[in-house]
């Protein structure tokens, strides 16, 4: 193992998306409603409350374990963990311990040196959620905090990698496939706040473990473990020791911080829940059926639309992005998706995420109409640009949205065809108001060609024949003896 290895395992605590909580009838779907009005004798643990399992939360923890390679135990059992803490109402969470749901499995990822390489899970079990703490103050933990138990008791599943993760980046890739192979299950709904939890395991060359918790975004993720690479090096680079511990993730900050020492196994006193049966359902998975998840899709487009594999990448690698782009190529699926591929992928993203704003909001009617535009000709791809941003800010304003088409004419967007006297007097403009881009393309370099081409498409407002341009500009410079 290299001095510096960076050696990284995720526990991802996932809720499912039942109706209902994991051992009773209460709701799930609180997040609306005032704090502790989704609870129950069961669900906060009252003296003489008995548990009854959702047969809902184990068929999706079943479908999860089906889809990501994982061996379903024959005999599996729920046991109590028992530990203290404010949003724990019972004092014992009911988990599963030594015989959990499944086990191994693995998760492909694109690795860091590129290629696919496999991430391997030790074990995938079924548990309930503990309460939720609100901090209230200004700072990050807050002055005094209350508890709310509407929360409590709706079904998680934990996913426990192998410490086969190298980097920060590598983790993040991890979640990324995972969030996605989830969604496209339907057991798994990631707009939900708290749907999607993390606690982190990290050493570097042998040192002791520590673990941070409670890591709730993707990003956060990432920037917790720079974080605590960062730390963990200075403290072995200065000669002192790594403690192992359980630290807190500050995204305020982006730092972490010490909560308390780590506990081992024997301190929760497992013991098997007395009020559940062991569970024999191995033979229910020959009956799961699984939809066509991201790696699958990912070579149907490739196959079926000619996307390029990055491409394909980013568009499987959300169950609503992929649907978004079917419905734009639907119409014409060979005669747009090239185009569309690329548009959607690096365009249309780039401009939703410099506004923070959601694929939702985006119709996907008008997106291949403004495609069609594009494989037309009737617009440049500059144009296209302008008029995307448009249509976007038109949504985000909440004003009545316009066809891309009545969007070029209004603007007039449409590309210059054959109007060559006007792309004629822009070149001589360019090329008499930069004579130090004429000198570099004179002596060899080819990058003021491209600067002058730019020139002249700002000039025409990006409306200019990219074809055109470049045979009358090449024209013009061969005049010049260039």
């Amino acid at each position: 193992m290299a001095e510096d290895q960076v050696i990284i395992g995720l526990e991802v605590h996932c809720q499912l998306d039942t109706k209902s909580k994991l051992f009773c009838g209460c709701s799930t779907d609180y997040r609306d409603d005032g704090a502790n009005t989704h609870v129950c004798p069961v669900c906060l643990g009252l003296p003489g409350a008995m548990p009854v399992l959702n047969r809902r939360a184990i068929e999706y923890a079943m479908r999860v374990a089906k889809a990501l390679n994982c061996g379903v135990r024959e005999e599996a059992e729920f046991s109590r963990k028992n530990y203290f803490y404010p949003d724990l109402d019972k004092a014992y969470q009911i988990t599963q311990y030594d015989k959990p749901l499944a086990e191994g499995g693995y998760l492909e990822i694109e690795s860091d040196e590129g290629g696919e390489r496999k991430i391997l899970l030790t074990r995938i079990h079924v548990e309930e959620d503990p309460g939720r703490l609100v901090h209230m103050g200004n700072n990050e933990r807050g002055k005094y905090s209350l508890v709310d138990y509407n929360r409590a008791g709706i079904p998680l599943i934990e996913i426990v990698s192998e410490p086969d993760m190298r980097s920060p980046k590598e983790a993040r890739k991890f979640l990324n496939k995972l969030r996605a192979t989830l969604e496209y299950l339907s057991v798994f709904d990631s707009e939900k706040e708290g749907s999607l939890r993390v606690d982190a395991n990290i050493s570097i060359r042998g040192s002791e473990r520590v673990e941070v918790k409670n890591i709730t975004s993707y990003k956060g993720v990432e920037k917790a473990l720079t974080f605590e690479i960062a730390r963990q090096k200075n403290l072995i680079r200065r000669g002192q020791r790594v403690v192992r511990e359980t630290r807190h993730f500050l995204e305020a900050q982006g730092s972490t911080q010490a909560s308390r020492s780590k506990e081992q196994e024997h301190d929760y006193r497992y013991f098997p829940e007395p009020d559940l049966r062991p569970l024999h359902v191995r033979s229910w998975v020959d009956d799961i059926i699984l939809p066509e998840l991201p790696d699958a899709r990912r070579e149907r487009f490739i196959a079926q639309y000619g996307c390029s594999l990055n491409h394909a990448r980013t568009l499987t690698g959300e169950l609503k992005l992929a649907n978004f782009f079917e419905e734009v190529v639907a119409c014409d699926p060979r005669g747009l998706s090239m185009l569309a591929s690329t548009w959607i992928a690096d365009t249309l993203l780039g401009e939703l995420n410099y506004r923070g704003m959601s694929l939702d909001l985006v119709d996907p009617e008008s997106v291949t109409k403004l495609a069609g535009l594009l494989r037309n000709k009737t617009i440049t791809d500059k144009s296209g640009v302008e008029v995307l941003r448009v249509m976007l800010d038109l949504r985000m304003q909440g004003e009545p949205a316009q066809a891309p088409s009545a969007i070029v004419a209004r603007l007039n967007l449409g590309m210059t065809k054959g109007e060559t006297g006007a792309i004629a007097s822009a070149i001589t403009e360019a090329i008499n108001e930069n004579p130090k881009a004429l000198e570099d393309y004179r002596s060899g370099k080819a990058g003021a060609l491209n600067f002058l081409v730019g020139q002249v498409m700002k000039k025409t407002r990006g409306r200019a024949d990219p074809v055109e341009l470049n045979r009358m500009l090449a024209e013009v410079l061969q005049e010049r003896g260039v």
